[in-house]
């Protein structure tokens, strides 16, 4: 669902490399280098290099599902199509929540940096720099404009890895780096061993510590699948892209770890020491000590620079994801929509940068706040590894394009390494838990009383339209379908595979043969003799029809009985009925037995003889209100239009005398529905009339088949109404009939 067309993929491999680079390298080592040399001194090499290999596995992970669904949304989009509608929403929200965050975070550190650059050059071209430029609210302001040009611009094209700024920052830390080793090799070899020594000296718990700490350092591979999407040739992009982008982090990070370890402390003084007097600035500090007053300033350029492109990538990928639910109907559909020149997710992205701008001037815990982002990334991506095992096991027909080597290992112990930093970040921070599920409190309420019916319907059309989703879910469907009348079989047939597809469930056919009781063969052969000529049918049109079904014949003197007994034996999920004519007669105690007694789909076929479902072209649904049945019609629309090239009218009846305002609401209503239900070909009729029967009798007559959908409340619910009946005597044209389990 919502596969994106190859003309409206415009990034490439450097591209999306840029979104992973511009969201990963710089930000995070400037920000948390001091506190990990802090909390295990040089060991915050090793700390770092851990969480690399952790990040590694995470996203081997998160590169096979991108493969396998090339959409965007990240995570979000992988648990939509393995877990469920209400799981993916829980993990879509959460994850838009830490990237939004993750977005306030580093427009504030853009700038606080770029205006203490400003007051660096003031200061030597001028003199004191003003007072004003060291406010907090000069800080905010700046945060916000800086935010709301990004969003302007991420409107203008559609772009998120900052390129230029990219190669600027990669630049800046290549000087600075350099600049670390010329200083290591003119100090003597013993001076850079004493300056290492001790490596733990908080031993192994402090290693775990400053690994807790970091490993938000490495988040932004994920972005990459974030905006899966929007990337060219995705099987094999989007894995190295993400594959690259976090071995150009660590080959910047681990070098620059060391050179600030051994060459960024004066002669006697340990890293951890000076990163405990100052954490945030131990960077600048290591610079100047082995580059100057000009390696000061390239720590600072190199700050706007990561700043600023974590902040556009974070604001770009935030975005995709907020259109993802959008287009699921698990946030507001109009967030779906794109530019009709740029094709940018304008609403999506104007909502996106407002809720930064928002946290940037209301919230007064910033910190607890990028606390809890580092925990939901943490915790998405131990879902991830969980999801990409089941992704693996459960994708039998259309395996992942890439694939993560060492399959189960590295989902496993990726998998427990996020767990394990999750839940020491849960421990050492629970304001960020609380953070976490005061947000996810918020989500459920909003889901359950805002968009939870329109999801489950956009969900329920989704499966009919692709029924690997019901696969990749871990269900296996069972559709009972009893079959007395040979003429129908064929018709049967093809609508019962459109519902069960033989890759993702199995249509069970049933024969009874009806006999009286205490029945003897050898006095009347007839039940036997009519049973056979009834396989013969059903094998024969299963044949022509190309479509795997399996028969069962069961002998019972009451059919209808019979027929409950074994919906209930194979709990099948629906049960398919054939009928001739629909009449006051055949919805009598026998239908009413079954309807009762089973919990199941019901759908009722009346069909005129040799009807054959691909010849459909128009498909009539007449609306009457919410009917109980929305779901179970969506999954049936989709998969007729699966299986057939055909057009659905959605056809709602009003009274002459109903308000031209009444009328308009109606067809808001109305085309909404439609937009839920059926994906394309549509269309949506109002009719103004005071006969509603009539007007349907007429419109069904000039379609190829009619959608009839029926509540059924309690035992003795009947199944025909007077309204189906009376349909069914006035038109020809085939009826389905469906009615949701209770």
């Amino acid at each position: 669902m919502h596969a994106p067309r190859d003309d409206d993929r415009s990034i490439g491999l450097l591209g999306a490399t840029g979104v992973g680079v511009g969201a990963i390298v710089g930000g995070g080592i400037l920000a948390l280098a001091g506190a990990a040399f802090a909390t295990t001194g040089p060991a915050a090499m090793l700390a770092f290099g851990l969480n690399g290999v952790i990040a590694v596995l995470t996203a081997l992970s998160f590169a096979e599902m991108a493969s396998m669904f090339p959409e965007s949304g990240g995570t979000y989009t992988f648990s939509k199509k393995v877990l469920s509608v209400e799981a993916a929403f829980v993990v879509g929200w959460v994850v838009w929540f830490a990237s939004i965050v993750a977005a306030v975070l580093y427009a504030i550190g853009f700038a606080h940096f770029a205006l203490l650059m400003a007051s660096d050059l003031w200061r030597s071209a001028v003199g004191d720099p003003p007072e004003w430029l060291a406010r907090s609210e000069t800080v905010t302001g700046l945060a916000v404009l800086t935010t709301v040009l990004l969003a302007i611009g991420l409107m203008r094209r559609s772009s998120g890895g900052g390129q230029w700024v990219n190669v600027g920052k990669v630049a800046v830390f290549c000087v600075l780096i350099l600049g670390g080793l010329v200083a290591v090799l003119q100090q003597p070899t013993a001076e850079t061993l004493t300056k290492l020594q001790p490596f733990f000296p908080e031993g192994f718990g402090g290693l775990l510590q400053a690994m807790g700490y970091t490993f938000i350092a490495l988040q932004g591979f994920d972005l990459i699948a974030a905006v899966g999407g929007e990337v060219q040739n995705p099987t094999k992009t989007l894995p190295r892209a993400m594959v690259l982008s976090l071995a150009i982090a660590l080959a910047i990070y681990l070098p620059l770890l060391f050179v600030i370890a051994t060459a960024g402390t004066t002669a006697g003084e340990t890293i951890q020491a000076a990163a405990t007097v100052d954490p945030e600035g131990i960077v600048a500090i290591a610079a100047q000590q082995y580059l100057g007053r000009f390696g000061y300033f390239l720590v600072v350029v190199a700050a706007v620079m990561s700043m600023f492109s974590a902040l556009q990538a974070n604001l770009f990928a935030a975005s995709r994801i907020a259109r993802s639910m959008a287009l699921d109907r698990t946030l507001p559909s109009s967030l779906s929509l794109l530019h009709s020149s740029r094709g940018t997710p304008v609403a999506a992205i104007s909502i996106t940068g407002l809720l930064v701008s928002v946290i940037l001037l209301v919230l007064p815990d910033v910190g607890a706040a990028g606390a809890a982002s580092s925990l939901i990334f943490l915790i998405t991506f131990a879902l991830a590894h969980g999801v990409a095992i089941l992704v693996r096991q459960r994708s039998v027909h259309r395996p992942p394009p890439f694939r993560v080597p060492f399959f189960p290992l590295v989902p496993v112990v990726g998998g427990l390494a996020c767990i394990g930093l999750a839940v020491f970040q849960g421990i050492s921070v629970p304001s960020a838990g609380s953070i976490t599920v005061i947000w996810l409190c918020l989500g459920g309420l909003l889901f359950l009383s805002l968009f939870a019916r329109r999801a489950r319907v956009m969900d329920a059309s989704s499966t009919g339209l692709d029924p690997e989703l019901v696969t990749l879910r871990g269900r296996s469907p069972l559709v009972l379908v009893p079959i007395a009348n040979p003429q129908n079989a064929e018709a049967m047939i093809t609508l019962a595979d459109a519902l069960v597809p033989a890759a993702v469930g199995r249509v069970l056919i049933q024969t009874v043969a009806v006999v009286p009781e205490n029945w003897q063969p050898a006095d009347d052969p007839a039940p036997i003799e009519k049973s056979q000529a009834v396989l013969r049918e059903l094998l024969r049109s299963s044949v022509k029809a190309g479509i795997r079904v399996e028969m069962l014949t069961t002998v019972a003197s009451k059919p209808m009985e019979e027929i409950t007994r074994v919906a209930l034996l194979h709990r099948c999920e629906s049960v398919l009925l054939g009928l001739s004519e629909i009449s006051k007669d055949n919805h009598g105690t026998h239908l009413e037995s079954l309807l009762g007694n089973i919990d199941a789909n019901v759908v009722v076929l009346r069909s005129r003889k040799n009807w054959r479902l691909p010849d459909v072209r128009t498909i009539l649904v007449p609306i009457a209100g919410r009917g109980g049945h929305e779901y179970l019609r969506a999954q049936l629309l989709g998969s007729l239009l699966r299986s057939a090239n055909c057009e659905v009218t959605f056809l709602r009846v009003l009274p002459i005398t109903a308000k031209k305002a009444e009328v308009r609401r109606v067809e808001r209503e109305l085309r909404r529905l439609a937009d839920d239900e059926v994906h394309h070909s549509r269309r949506v009729e109002v009719v103004m009339s005071d006969d509603a029967l009539q007007t349907v009798a007429d419109r069904a007559s000039e379609s190829d088949l009619l959608i009839l959908g029926v509540q059924r409340h309690g035992r003795r619910k009947k199944l025909f109404g007077s309204f189906t009946r009376q349909i069914a005597q006035r038109t020809s044209c085939p009826i389905v009939v469906i009615s949701s389990r209770g």
